[in-house]
């Protein structure tokens, strides 16, 4: 079952975890990136397990213009976001997890495939890749992260320090763990 939200949901940011911390894990993403695959996975595996109850893990989209189909991924989860942030994670999960499997010219059929097998209209999500209007949160996200520095994927803020591409685990703990004992002052 989909939980629809507000229209404007989309324009969002997509936060899996404690919304209203003011401990804040900022990562920007690109949804055709096998580093930000393994991200993922230490995110599901390691710290949304061990912080998600006390910390707001935001997603930010940063598709790389080398990448061929990431733009239209990244467009695909703001449709889904729409319909419910629940999907909209599985979708960015399930993206991730299949990138080896995806293709230019078979992305259309497997965002066809995970609509229709969560429940979603499919036609409505191959139309949205055609949204200007989320194909435009797409791009303020990724001229944010510009603004910012972001150049490569995954690129993770925690409250204002960087983590850029790869990463162990204990060091991105250690500075959540070092932003809450901030806010616990």
């Amino acid at each position: 079952m989909i939980n629809t939200l507000p229209a404007d949901s989309a324009s969002r940011h997509l936060v899996e975890g404690r919304p209203d911390s003011s401990v804040r894990v900022i990562i920007y993403e690109d949804l055709q990136c096998s580093d930000c695959a393994a991200f993922r996975r230490m995110l599901d595996d390691k710290l949304l397990p061990a912080y998600g109850a006390q910390v707001a893990f935001e997603h930010r989209d940063f598709p790389l213009p080398r990448h061929l189909w990431a733009r239209k991924a990244a467009i695909a989860a703001r449709y889904f976001q729409q319909q419910s942030v629940q999907l909209a994670v599985e979708y960015r999960r399930h993206t991730l997890a299949t990138i080896r499997e995806t293709t230019a010219d078979n992305f259309t059929d497997k965002l066809a495939a995970f609509a229709k097998a969560h429940g979603a209209d499919s036609s409505k999500a191959l139309a949205a890749l055609s949204d200007e209007s989320l194909a435009a949160l797409v791009e303020r996200d990724f001229q944010e992260g510009v603004a910012r520095g972001v150049a490569r994927t995954p690129t993770v803020f925690v409250n204002g320090k960087p983590f850029v591409e790869t990463f162990p685990a204990e060091e991105i703990a250690a500075a959540i763990l070092a932003a809450l004992n901030q806010t616990a002052k």
